[in-house]
């Protein structure tokens, strides 16, 4: 009997739809335990963008997989279909879009708990930007015009998570006040570039496309103290008082990330 490995989610900082090396999608494919894993692109989020699924297919079939795209907007398989098509993938990846309405569409086809058998039983899940947040509890997401906190994820990564931590004006202050304040529960924060794969909600691997990217643990710091602010690829310090009128306080951790391309 093949030995089923653990839940692995992977948050991906970039990919097929931002970055022209597909360095990124290059790694997640030798992550998929199959040397030509079968990988399902979810574009939900984005209202099932014809072009997104597009390019998808344009980059994927190049390489060693056989790529797929699962609408849900326009449909076409039935329940038992959808199932076994589901968890036939050793790879689902989420696109990015609008957070909030993602797991919503989801429910109505009953993809959400699909993903969480799939998952068991061994499929990678994985995306970018909404495709990332969905994994976690709770998330950062601008999916309401104005950056909020949304406690609606699938649950396999505990805590939150935050993408574009370097590359979006305000996410990184939003983030850290959320988290300071206890509307978002501490978490994860990617910079563009980076790649985080985790195994039954631990971190395994952290890579980077970027010099310089990082990805952050934030976590809740002591009462009235954040976490000095720094540049986005800079560590800050935790139990360092905040400037004046500036909530709670954080502790920010950098993760060591290896730059692709070198050996692990």
């Amino acid at each position: 009997m093949a030995l089923v490995p653990g839940r692995r989610v992977a948050l991906l900082g970039g990919g097929f739809s931002t970055d022209e090396d597909g360095l990124l999608d290059d790694w997640l494919l030798t992550r998929a335990g199959n040397p030509r894993p079968r990988v399902c692109f979810l574009p939900t989020a984005s209202g099932d963008a014809p072009g997104y699924a597009d390019r998808f297919l344009g980059a994927f079939r190049s390489r060693a997989c056989v790529p797929s795209v699962l609408p849900l907007f326009s449909r076409e398989l039935d329940d038992d279909a959808l199932r076994a098509f589901l968890l036939a993938q050793d790879v689902v990846y989420v696109g990015g879009g609008n957070t909030a309405n993602m797991p919503a569409v989801w429910r109505v086809h009953g993809v959400d708990r699909l993903l969480r058998e799939a998952c068991d039983r061994g499929t990678l899940l994985c995306g970018i930007s909404a495709g990332a947040n969905c994994w976690a509890d709770a998330s950062h997401t601008d999916s309401f015009g104005p950056l909020a906190s949304l406690r609606d994820g699938l649950g396999l990564l505990p805590g939150s998570v935050c993408p574009h931590y370097d590359g979006e004006p305000g996410r990184r202050p939003s983030y850290r006040q959320a988290v300071a304040e206890g509307t978002l529960p501490g978490g994860w924060a990617l910079e563009d570039g980076v790649g985080a794969l985790f195994t039954d909600g631990r971190l395994t691997e952290a890579v980077t496309r970027r010099p310089g990217a990082r990805l952050y643990r934030v976590e809740p710091g002591g009462p009235g103290t954040r976490g000095k602010p720094g540049t986005p690829s800079e560590p800050t310090r935790p139990g360092v008082p905040g400037a004046p009128g500036e909530p709670g306080g954080v502790d920010e951790h950098p993760v060591p990330c290896r730059p692709l391309g070198t050996a692990p």
